[in-house]
């Protein structure tokens, strides 16, 4: 009873920040996620994304309260408050299935469309709510039970990882990044995915076109086997990696040929698509990316980037140019792009 008592009193408002703010943070580590490729930040960054989402379940029971207390008089924001309070559910619901490994991955893209899908009404519902900070809130008082949300949201977490652990589900392999295992050491069996706007294209290239400090050089895609190789992991966005012997050129030798001279410490290189996606990495990285013709021994397939793709160990799978055509150093630095490609 006195627990019961004592819920009335002290869900209001501050329940309702900790709610937007969990579910905020939920979205940035989220949307971070994508861009963080090395294994340490992705871990930290995944882990926080995690940890965020399970935490709203720690205040269901103050939330509940409020619901109960506020429907009545709310007849004309019920729908608002139903629809965002029905998508956040699927939004958490959709990650746990995935982070356990029973769902098909295609559960990943389901996650992020209906968190993207939250976000204006969030924004709409809590503007209409009034839901804002006060000095009041910087208590000792509040700051004490923000702590306690945050150790309640990592055990929770934990709890879930250790779950995954004992009982060996499929999700317990997976990345710091969050990604599943798919197809290490067998090319055909890793999932075909590309960047939301590409499609394969009908024909391949027979040549790729090189252009630095002026000179333009067209290089036959046989003569791209240089018995260069790499071990490296293709972590796609998609919620899937798989770690492959790749084999190809060294970007760094390539341009050495085409240009006769060492490669300056500055500038960046631009790989381009045939599809017109693009990416620019710094110059100086040129002798960890390689460009592949082929994985675990086997030529790629149309899927995989045939005849050649842009292997970027410890970057994200939309660092992994498919189908490139063009390969061209610039004098912009590498940050000038956008962090996500919008081709």
């Amino acid at each position: 009873m006195a627990v019961r008592r004592a819920l009335p009193r002290r869900a209001g408002r501050r329940t309702n920040l900790a709610l937007l703010g969990l579910l905020l943070l939920a979205f940035a580590t989220g949307v971070l996620a994508y861009g963080v490729g090395t294994p340490t930040a992705a871990t930290v960054v995944v882990a926080t994304h995690g940890a965020a989402g399970l935490g709203l379940l720690l205040l269901v029971p103050w939330k509940s309260v409020i619901v109960g207390r506020s429907w009545p008089r709310a007849a004309s924001t019920r729908s608002l408050a139903t629809g965002l309070g029905v998508l956040v559910v699927l939004t958490v619901l959709t990650g746990v299935l995935h982070a356990i490994g029973v769902a098909p991955l295609s559960m990943l893209l389901f996650h992020v469309g209906v968190a993207i899908c939250v976000a204006p009404l969030l924004v709409v519902h809590a503007w209409g709510r009034g839901q804002r900070p006060r000095r009041t809130d910087l208590s000792r008082r509040t700051l004490l039970t923000t702590g306690a949300l945050a150790v309640g949201a990592a055990a929770l977490w934990a709890a879930t990882e250790g779950a995954l652990e004992l009982t060996g589900a499929p999700g317990a392999d997976r990345r710091g990044t969050g990604s599943l295992e798919h197809g290490t050491d067998d090319p055909t069996a890793m999932p075909v995915t590309q960047w939301f706007t590409d499609t394969v294209p009908d024909h391949p290239l027979d040549a790729l076109t090189v252009v630095a400090r002026g000179r333009r050089t067209r290089i036959p895609i046989s003569d791209l086997d240089r018995g260069d190789r790499v071990r490296a992991v293709l972590d796609c966005t998609g919620g899937w990696y798989a770690s492959q012997d790749w084999a190809g050129v060294r970007l760094d030798r390539l341009l050495g040929e085409v240009t006769g001279t060492d490669l300056p410490g500055g500038g960046s290189v631009d790989v381009i698509s045939r599809t017109g996606y693009r990416r620019r990495l710094p110059l100086r990285d040129a002798s960890s990316l390689l460009l592949a013709t082929s994985a675990a021994g086997a030529p790629l397939s149309g899927g995989h980037g045939a005849p050649v793709r842009l292997v970027a160990p410890g970057r994200r799978g939309f660092w992994w140019v498919k189908w490139v055509e063009r390969i061209e150093v610039v004098d912009a630095p590498s940050w000038r792009q956008p962090p996500f490609p919008l081709q």
